[in-house]
C-alpha cells in the first residue's frame, strides 16, 4: 500500500531520519518503537504526506503522495498528530466533525453529524459532545483527536473503500488511563481487520508488542529493526536501540489482551 525507499530528513544539518525504507501492508498494524529523538515522528510525517524528503520518496500505491490532490488524500489517510493545539473556542463535538469537512462523497450535513457521533462513541467521548474542548482534560482532548481522524476515515471510506486507507497515530495513548489506552488499541486493530493499515508510535513496549502485527525499532533516524513482535523485541535489539538491558530474557504476557469496552474485566485465560 505505501512505501518509502531511502528517505532522509535533515534539520540543521543533523539527519532527523536517514536513508530508510518501509513498507506498510493494508490489514495490518505496524507500530513504530525507538527512545526520544529517534526520528519516529519525523518519519509518520513523511509517510503521511506532511514533511517531504530531502530525499528519497514516499509512494501510495505506486504514486507519490505528492500527485495526490489534497481532497483525494484527506479521503485516504487520517493524521493523529501527537501535539495539535485549537485557537478557537470549539466544543469536543465540532472538533470531531472537522475531521469531516470537504471528506468523502454524497454525505449530506446530517450524515456527517451522525458518523461524528459514533466516532465518538468509539473514542469514548460522546458524553464530551458540549463541552469547550479548552476545557478538557489531556486525556479527554486525546480521545476528541481519535475521534475526529476516525470521523475523517469513515467519511473518506465514502471515496475510495476501507482497504485504501491509512490511520496514522503519534503517541496516540499518550495522557491516557489503562481502560482507554487497551479501548483504543482495540479500535485500532478494528480499523485494521476492516482492511485499512495503521501506522502507530508507541512508547509501551508491552502494547506494541500486543497490537502491533509487524514492529520498526528506530535510533538515531535509522532502522535497528524491523519485523513481528516477538522477533524483534529481543534483549539485544531493546540493548541496542534504547541502551538498557531488559530484567527478562523476553517481554512476559501480560495478563490482559486490548478489550472491546473499556472497563471490561480481563478473561480467565489470560489471569496471571
Amino acid at each position: 500500500m505505501l512505501v518509502a525507499q531511502g528517505v532522509t530528513v535533515r534539520r540543521g544539518g543533523r539527519a532527523l531520519v536517514e536513508s530508510l525504507d518501509l513498507e506498510v501492508e493494508p490489514g495490518r498494524v505496524t507500530v513504530i518503537v525507538g527512545p526520544n529523538g529517534a526520528g519516529k515522528s519525523t518519519l509518520l510525517r513523511l509517510l503521511a504526506g506532511e514533511t517531504a524528503p530531502a530525499r528519497g520518496e514516499v509512494r501510495l500505491w505506486g504514486r507519490r503522495l505528492g500527485d495526490y490532490a489534497p481532497w483525494d488524500l484527506a479521503c485516504r489517510r487520517a493524521v493523529m498528530l501527537q501535539h495539535e493545539t485549537v485557537a478557537f473556542p470549539f466544543t469536543a463535538f465540532e472538533v470531531a466533525r472537522l475531521g469531516l469537512e470537504g471528506v468523502g462523497r454524497g454525505l449530506s450535513g446530517p450524515d456527517r453529524d451522525r458518523i461524528a457521533r459514533r466516532a465518538m462513541q468509539a473514542a469514548d467521548v460522546a458524553h464530551l459532545a458540549g463541552r469547550p474542548i479548552a476545557s478538557l482534560s489531556g486525556g479527554e482532548a486525546q480521545r476528541v483527536r481519535f475521534a475526529r481522524a476516525l470521523a475523517q476515515i469513515e467519511a473518506g471510506r465514502t471515496a475510495c473503500g476501507a482497504d485504501r486507507q491509512l490511520v496514522f497515530l503519534d503517541e496516540p495513548v499518550a495522557s491516557l488511563d489503562l481502560a482507554h489506552q487497551l479501548r483504543l488499541v482495540d479500535e485500532a486493530a478494528r480499523l485494521a481487520r476492516s482492511g485499512r493499515a495503521v501506522v502507530a508510535i508507541l512508547h509501551d513496549l508491552q502494547l506494541a508488542a500486543h497490537c502491533a502485527d509487524r514492529i520498526l525499532v528506530m535510533n538515531a533516524g535509522r532502522r535497528v529493526a524491523e519485523g513481528a513482535p516477538r522477533d524483534v523485541l529481543t534483549p539485544a535489539t531493546v540493548a541496542a536501540a534504547f541502551g538498557v538491558a531488559l530484567v527478562r530474557p523476553s517481554l512476559p504476557d501480560l495478563p490482559w489482551r486490548p478489550l472491546g469496552r473499556a472497563g471490561a474485566a480481563p478473561s480467565a485465560a489470560h489471569d496471571p
